[in-house]
């Protein structure tokens, strides 16, 4: 018994030493807790510039690969064909009438007045999709 009142002098000691511990830790944690504010902020701005610029970078291949049709106007494009680096051919149609036009950077030609219209089949999202990848 003589034995077990210094060991829990001891043991008291030990257990009241980390409370001291945690107080001096969470007093230290204030500074750092105010420059975590800061690293949160620039992780929210840089997350906020990637998230933007995955948009610009996504619309801009929509644009590209004209994934998007367009059905309202008097003039449709049809079919474009690129022939050159800045050349194409381009079908038209105005009114019920196609036109085949040789279109370049700095002129666009009257190539032919198409008497039968060509019938070219109407291609789904998916399909543009698959080819855009057998391109790639």
């Amino acid at each position: 018994m003589a034995n077990m009142i210094p060991m829990l002098g001891i043991m008291s000691e030990a257990l009241s030493a980390p409370a001291m511990s945690s107080t001096l830790a969470s007093n230290t944690l204030v500074r750092p807790a105010e420059t975590s504010n800061v690293a949160t902020l620039a992780n929210m701005v840089g997350g906020l510039i990637v998230v933007l610029a995955l948009i610009f970078l996504l619309a801009y291949i929509v644009k590209r690969l004209k994934l998007v049709p367009s059905n309202g106007g008097i003039i449709k494009t049809i079919a474009v064909t690129p022939i050159g680096q800045r050349e194409k051919v381009v079908l038209v149609e105005v009114n019920g009438q196609q036109y085949l036009l040789g279109v370049t950077s700095q002129q666009i030609n009257l190539i032919d007045k198409l008497s039968t219209p060509v019938d070219v089949p109407l291609s789904s999202f998916a399909s543009r999709l698959k080819q855009a990848k057998e391109q790639q």
